[in-house]
């Protein structure tokens, strides 16, 4: 088992009896029900210094939510990274949000994008993957009592002091371990925790952020692919 297995089983560990207050209603822990295919996530491509480490915010409910993978949406994980599991799901689930796994129907629009410009310009995984990486900040998916997706930026600061300090001491010991050149934040949110754990284990990686390829996004939805790649080449990351 190599260190960046320990550290994830470590932060799943110290987010497992973490309670929350209303309006959450719901917690999925993917860590914990979709670990399997985490780990091979991991074992397969974490592995080696990375030149490049972008960084998510939470799981979306049906990407890393389904498969464990962060940006997980099914067709990326399952064809292009060659990575299958079962998966459980948690005891407790929102029936409109319910964890099909890998059988899920429903398409993660922001993974889409994100991989599906990565697949574009490495056609195999492997390829990528020599010396990119990516994370997210936090493992937990928060939904309130309609179903609705909670964010952790809209959760009481309180709350998420335990979880911030878990996320950004496995952050931190993700860096160092894979020794990146660039911290690249996918959104506001993961490039302020880059800045964050990049300060606390002393890195001296170039820090920047792409565009959020979200669809709740104006702008992600005018050509996100066109946009991350130019912010991408101009912060020296890939070639013009």
């Amino acid at each position: 088992m190599h260190d960046l297995i320990q550290s994830a089983r470590k932060l799943a560990a110290a987010l497992r009896d973490v309670e929350f207050a209303a309006p959450v209603a719901f917690v999925y822990r993917p860590l914990d029900y979709a670990w399997a295919a985490h780990q091979m996530y991991l074992e397969r491509f974490g592995r080696g210094r990375k030149r490049v480490l972008f960084l998510g915010m939470n799981p979306g409910p049906f990407g890393m939510a389904q498969t464990g993978v962060p940006f997980g949406e099914i067709a990326a994980v399952r064809d292009w990274m060659g990575i299958h599991a079962a998966v459980a799901g948690p005891a407790r689930q929102h029936p409109k949000r319910p964890i099909d796994g890998f059988a899920c129907q429903r398409s993660e629009v922001s993974g889409r994008r994100l991989w599906g410009l990565f697949a574009d310009r490495f056609p195999l995984a492997e390829e990528f993957f020599a010396d990119h990486f990516v994370l997210n900040f936090c493992p937990l998916v928060w939904m309130s009592a309609t179903g609705a997706n909670l964010t952790p930026d809209k959760l009481p600061a309180a709350e998420m002091a335990p979880v911030e300090a878990a996320c950004l001491t496995h952050l931190a010991a993700a860096i160092e371990l894979l020794q990146p050149s660039y911290l690249i934040g996918v959104g506001g949110f993961a490039e302020a925790r880059l800045r964050l754990a990049a300060a606390a284990c002393g890195s001296p990686a170039v820090i920047g952020r792409i565009l959020h390829p979200s669809p709740a996004s104006p702008a992600a939805n005018r050509g996100w692919a066109h946009a991350a790649t130019c912010q991408l080449t101009a912060l020296g990351v890939w070639p013009a």
